[in-house]
């Protein structure tokens, strides 16, 4: 697909009037002068579409140059681009990837492309294309796939494991892969029911106060659950389906003195629980059943000076066969592109809170003896 020179240029394209994109100053201002350059010639098959590969309105080919420090130039199935030799690689690498995608019948979008180049960045050894056209589950017109490496790794392991936590910041899946792998499960008659539970911990808030039964007061703590349902199977079926207790939505405490057997349970939230209701919850597991705890660490809600379980339960299981933990980070952040900044904003802040705290106790003076 690509014929690739690696010659030296001695000076930058100018435009020649023929339509050809031209580089930009301020790419020109980033390179220093005298560094090797390459130039890659990037032939795509006439069987694809280029405003498909390119976007409507040069959409997803402003997003690559945003990406990487490279002039790249179109004219018809034909790009060139030209810059270092590891960013010439790079961008060569990025267009191969995308041409398998859309081979493989995947849409491209702005956020394709990007998660495709951050991951061509990682060098982790695994195609873009092999976890972005991984598909969970098919539903309402649309597929759930994982969009980035851990994301998938975490998918593989729900099928390979009877216990899995998955821990990481908000936006990254966790709770919404677990349930696609749930419904999945259901259809495909590998379990008999699903399970939903969460710990009824206010996030700041008091809701005690509110009107209603016992149910309407914890529904709010149990809408999330509802809602990434509501995407994955038809709504009309969902009150259907729960008074037949195949689905069951309730708070954790309702698990106490069960044994779910043939059963997908999903634990959310479960930085919320104390150590006493993350055993209590684990104990819960009975045969033919699979469990997938989901929670963030760093946003606990728990009343100061208790520990969280999600905490605790990472000492204790860590290593025992059949249960795995799979970590995500903010690079597998899946909402806006600030959530993930966000995170790691906060996680920078974090450890120099830290840094200053220790910093502190070091400089105090030692206690003197009476």
């Amino acid at each position: 697909m690509t014929d690739i020179r690696n010659d030296d240029l001695n000076a930058r394209s100018t435009s020649n009037g023929d339509g050809q994109r031209e580089p930009s100053e301020a790419k020109e201002a980033k390179e220093p002068r005298g560094e090797p350059r390459s130039q890659v010639k990037i032939v795509i098959p006439a069987d694809h579409s280029m405003v498909s590969l390119l976007g409507s309105g040069d959409e997803l080919l402003h997003v690559i140059e945003r990406d990487f420090d490279a002039d790249i130039h179109v004219r018809g199935n034909e790009i060139t681009a030209t810059g270092s030799p590891a960013e010439t690689a790079l961008v060569t690498a990025l267009f191969d990837e995308l041409v398998e995608l859309l081979r493989k019948g995947t849409d491209l979008t702005p956020d394709a492309v990007e998660r495709t180049a951050a991951m061509l960045r990682a060098e982790r050894g695994v195609r873009p294309a092999d976890v972005l056209t991984v598909g969970i589950l098919s539903a309402r017109g649309r597929t759930i796939r994982p969009k980035t490496l851990n994301q998938k790794r975490y998918a593989d392991a729900i099928d390979s494991h009877t216990i899995v936590f998955a821990i990481g910041p908000a936006g990254t899946g966790k709770t919404y892969l677990a349930m696609a792998k749930a419904v999945k499960a259901l259809q495909a008659k590998e379990v008999n029911r699903i399970i939903l539970t969460r710990p009824a911990v206010e996030a700041g808030e008091r809701l005690g106060f509110l009107p209603g039964t016992l149910y309407e007061k914890i529904d709010p703590y149990l809408r999330p659950l509802y809602d990434a349902l509501h995407d994955m199977l038809d709504p009309d079926s969902i009150p259907r389906l729960m008074t037949a207790g195949t689905i069951e939505i309730a708070p954790l405490a309702y698990m106490r003195g069960r044994t779910l057997n043939d059963s997908f349970i999903i634990l959310d939230e479960a930085q919320n629980t104390s150590a006493e209701q993350m055993k209590m919850f684990l104990t819960r597991l009975g045969f033919g059943s699979r469990v997938v705890v989901t929670g963030d660490i760093t946003q606990v809600d728990l009343p100061a000076g208790q520990v969280s379980g999600l905490r605790v339960v990472q000492g204790i299981l860590d290593g025992i066969e059949d249960i795995h933990f799979a970590r995500l980070t903010s690079h597998d952040v899946v909402r806006h592109r600030l959530v993930g900044k966000i995170v790691d904003a906060y996680e920078r802040h974090d450890a120099h809170e830290r840094q200053t705290q220790q910093l502190d106790r070091g400089n105090r003076p030692a206690r003197r003896r009476s």
